[in-house]
């Protein structure tokens, strides 16, 4: 340890998903062909509407300071679509726009926990949910699912989770890494076990609400047992193709929404100006360009389901939501590979990378190491170049 930085530098670890994004930047600095799998950022142009709405607000000079908790016109359109879309009730003032949805959960997650408290969070999970929890000096606590169950836990598991010291109940759905989708039963199953526990908020993450292949999203927020207590995390990142943004935002009960505006007040103040007035055309206007997207998005996920089963030892699931893919790679562990031992997905992973330059990440990022996490986010060209390379180099 360099004693020349804070300790809590050293609490939490560096995110595996950049570290791998990076490594394949550097690669491809060189002049190789690299596939980038790592990544969840979704390959197409923002839509047309919303940019001509962000050249707007410029024309019309919104290019100042905006209010910390977010332009109330925004905060307004919000509330109106958390009720119209989610069922949610969230007036404007318990309304908080950030600069991404990561943003938002670190504001929550510093609002909420105290040094000592636990936050239960299923895995595989986020990568950054436990090292967020780590610097608040909260302590994360696994549920453990596998590709055997979906990657979703039960309402049981969770509850024999639960201890005097939880505090928190933090996920997503659908997930990432897993592609899962928890449907409305599953979730009113979650909400009557903390029903019986009046102390622990939920801090629902629903990023990727828009990109479901099976169903209608379902909002644990909507079943009134738990919905004076449930944080919905919400953004445009990827439903509406604007990555680079960053506007979050968050549903929470009034106090908790406070103390995210104190804390955001002091760390970066109001979100991008001209960003929120997008952000408005986004959620305000029809969804024709996300539905071509998640159209594009499933029949991608559907390749990749094709060509997985073409590789001897990777077990998988079918994901029902997101743009990720998260199979069971532990067939090939202790394996040596043309002349390389391989002792984990991790080692696994900068193998894939250096032989076939396809990055994709370890699932020991996401609290299942005998995984691999691998977007789909790329056209069906590279995926299937990307595909053939990893079959080649895993035979």
């Amino acid at each position: 340890m360099d004693n020349r930085l804070a300790d809590r530098v050293f609490y939490f670890a560096e995110s595996q998903t950049l570290e791998m994004a990076k490594r394949a930047r550097e690669l491809s600095s060189n002049g190789t062909r690299v596939i980038n799998l790592s990544l969840g950022e979704p390959d197409f142009a923002t839509p047309t509407h919303i940019a001509d709405a962000a050249k707007k607000a410029i024309d019309n000079g919104i290019t100042k300071y905006s209010p910390v908790a977010g332009f109330l016109e925004l905060r307004q359109a919000i509330s109106e679509k958390f009720s119209r879309e989610n069922s949610l009730k969230y007036s404007p003032e318990q309304i908080v726009v950030s600069s991404g949805a990561k943003h938002s959960i670190m504001n929550v997650i510093l609002s909420i926990i105290n040094p000592g408290d636990e936050v239960i969070l299923p895995t595989p999970y986020w990568v950054s949910y436990p090292e967020m929890v780590k610097l608040a000096s909260g302590v994360p606590v696994f549920v453990k699912a596998s590709v055997n169950n979906n990657y979703k836990v039960s309402a049981q598991e969770i509850e024999k989770a639960i201890t005097p010291k939880t505090k928190m109940f933090l996920f997503s759905s659908p997930c990432n890494p897993s592609g899962s989708v928890y449907s409305k039963q599953e979730l009113k199953d979650i909400a009557d076990v903390f029903a019986k526990h009046p102390n622990i908020y939920i801090v629902s993450d629903e990023i990727y609400e828009h990109i479901n292949f099976v169903s209608k999203h379902e909002s644990i927020g909507q079943f009134e047992s738990v919905s004076d207590r449930v944080i919905t995390v919400n953004g445009v990142a990827k439903a509406f193709a604007m990555t680079g943004w960053r506007i979050g935002y968050i549903g929470a009960p009034e106090f908790i929404a406070k103390a995210c505006e104190k804390i955001q007040g002091q760390f970066t103040s109001g979100a991008n100006s001209i960003a929120q007035m997008a952000t408005i055309e986004a959620i305000t206007s029809p969804l024709d360009a996300t539905k071509s997207m998640v159209s594009e998005f499933l029949n991608r996920r559907n390749l990749v389901l094709q060509k997985i089963k073409e590789i001897p030892g990777i077990i998988t699931n079918t994901p029902q939501g997101a743009f990720y893919i998260f199979p069971d790679f532990s067939h090939f562990i202790g394996k040596t590979l043309h002349g390389v031992k391989i002792n984990s997905t991790r080692e696994l992973c900068y193998y894939i990378l250096d032989k076939a330059n396809v990055s994709v990440v370890s699932g020991e990022a996401f609290g299942n190491p005998e995984c691999v996490r691998i977007s789909y986010s790329v056209n069906q060209n590279d995926l299937n170049y990307a595909f053939e390379k990893i079959k080649e180099v895993l035979s």
